[in-house]
């Protein structure tokens, strides 16, 4: 495959020596190919499936798709050489190759404010393209059919797995699960005492969510998140979450699964997509994702008592006439 021009090969000898492999992009910017597999290259229009992760250089993740079962997938637009950007890489590679791109972060958020969790010197992007699909000479109509043909396939494949993975997931864990009619399956680790939770109380709940693999994707307790190498941001007060039960706001799971615990009940649930995310998935969470909580009821508000209503004023043309 020819992964760049031969100017561009012959700095990458000259670079390599002191930047590690690494050849330059421009704008702060570096990569090296690790995984080179034979093919084509990506050309502008191509639609190219990949997984990624973001990292600092200290090697906390930031973003990941890796796990989410379901590629990010974008077409290849028209870059220009040396200006720095990350889609140059993408040029260089072909199906099934890897890339390790840097970037100053100065670089990356210039004229921007800084994450103020954001450490290191460089952003550090992991890429694996996992199918291309050229554009070449094909119509829109039978090129845009593939692109969805591709994706569907891969959700249909997410969806048929589903079941096999919760359930293999409760017996490897050894959970002892109550599952109810709906498919949510929990487990009390530590029973609370006092009220049950009920639709229209205020839920206030410590938790922590991961994938069937155990990745973390956010909590609320900062001991789980140093402990996962979470990044850590100063403005996070990593604080139990309060919402009301019964909202349309919150994933189904959560509306089911409170209402059955006292207050300061801990358990796990183990949620099949359809009652949280479903085949849209959010963010870091990809379509048909099973997810576990691990939550903690710290507490139950009651909603505030309605005031009495006031006795209607009496005015003199309200009084009765008197009788003659």
């Amino acid at each position: 495959m020819k992964k760049q021009l031969m100017f561009l090969a012959l700095a990458a000898i000259g670079l390599a020596s002191c930047n590690g492999g690494y050849n330059k992009l421009g704008a702060g910017m570096t990569y090296k190919i690790i995984d080179d597999k034979s093919g084509p290259s990506i050309k502008e229009g191509d639609y190219v499936f990949f997984n990624f992760n973001i990292k600092n250089d200290a090697d906390s993740v930031l973003q990941s798709s890796f796990g989410k079962g379901m590629p990010q997938y974008a077409p290849m637009p028209k870059v220009v050489s040396g200006k720095g950007n990350i889609m140059e890489a993408f040029s260089f590679l072909s199906e099934g190759d890897s890339v390790v791109i840097k970037q100053e972060i100065d670089s990356a958020f210039k004229g921007r404010q800084k994450p103020p969790f954001l450490k290191g010197k460089y952003l550090v992007y992991e890429v694996k393209v996992e199918k291309v699909i050229a554009k070449g000479n094909l119509n829109d109509q039978v090129f845009q059919g593939r692109i969805s043909d591709y994706a569907k396939k891969m959700e249909d494949a997410l969806k048929a797995k589903e079941p096999a993975d919760i359930k293999k997931y409760i017996a490897d864990n050894k959970l002892k699960v109550t599952t109810t009619s709906s498919g949510l399956n929990y487990v009390i680790t530590k029973a609370g005492s006092g009220p049950v939770a009920m639709v229209g109380d205020t839920a206030v709940v410590h938790y922590t969510v991961k994938n069937l693999a155990g990745k973390v994707f956010e909590t609320s307790v900062k001991d789980v998140a140093v402990k996962n190498k979470m990044p850590i941001d100063p403005r996070n007060p990593y604080k139990p979450l309060r919402f009301p039960l019964g909202t349309q706001g919150m994933i189904a799971a959560w509306n089911e699964a409170f209402p059955l615990f006292n207050k300061g009940t801990q358990a796990t649930l183990v949620v099949p997509s359809s009652l949280a995310y479903g085949e849209q998935g959010s963010r870091e969470i990809g379509p048909f994702t099973p997810l576990v909580f691990d939550v903690e009821l710290v507490d139950i508000i009651k909603p505030n008592p309605p005031k009495p209503a006031a006795p209607p004023a009496l005015t003199p043309n309200a009084a009765p006439a008197p009788k003659k």
